[in-house]
């Protein structure tokens, strides 16, 4: 049947549950939209579901006037505001900013059903943009320098993914399984997923076909 895109994800608060497309615009910057806001300390420092997973059980998502919202709460607003406090401690705020920096890594990151499959736990601990059906096995592990053309959209395929610990999280219930990355240092390098950048934007879609150049 060939490469196809089986799932597409976006991130607008950083750390927080994604929101599953069906549909999404590519720009060099990744997703529209993606991670435009995140969590700060008193002091002005980022923070993460790595030191506080609690955040991912709250779920953003991006409204049609192009802000983000926090459990159907506006960002900026009161509501969001509390239930991030309660999250990741009283000093902790909510602060709009859609510069490159946001990214841990690059822009893009892209999974593979095979290698999710292999690892035989929910894909969204690795938190991906994009999910691409039909690969054999670790095939992936091959891809690092190729790119991917999915429509009129060309991502460079950089690297893979260095996990850490939020791939231990169950991103339902936030229970910990540290043996989750145990088997990615002892199985597979410590690596999964690739970080990618765009180097043609343009809108993709679920079921796109996916050629890998």
């Amino acid at each position: 049947m060939g490469l196809r895109v089986a799932e597409l994800w976006r991130y607008p608060v950083k750390s927080m549950a994604g929101e599953r497309l069906v549909e999404a615009l590519v720009t060099r910057d990744g997703i529209a939209g993606d991670r435009i806001v995140h969590v700060e300390d008193g002091r002005g420092r980022v923070v993460t579901a790595r030191t506080h997973p609690r955040l991912l059980a709250l779920h953003g998502r991006l409204e049609p006037d192009g802000e983000p919202s926090i459990d159907a709460h506006p960002w900026n607003a009161a509501e969001a505001a509390a239930a991030v406090r309660r999250a990741a401690g009283d000093d902790a705020r909510l602060v709009r900013w859609d510069g490159p920096e946001r990214f841990d890594v690059l822009p893009l990151l892209v999974g593979t059903d095979g290698a999710i499959s292999a690892l035989g736990v929910d894909g969204r601990r690795l938190r991906p943009n994009i999910v691409v059906a039909g690969v054999e096995g670790l095939a992936e592990r091959q891809w690092p320098g190729r790119r991917l053309r999915i429509g009129e959209v060309l991502i460079d395929l950089v690297k893979l993914r260095g996990r850490c610990v939020m791939t231990t999280y169950d991103p339902d219930t936030q229970a910990q399984d540290v043996g989750v990355l145990r088997r990615i240092a002892q199985e597979f390098g410590g690596r999964m997923a690739l970080d990618s950048a765009v180097l043609e934007g343009g809108r993709i879609a679920v079921g796109d076909t996916v050629v890998v150049m």
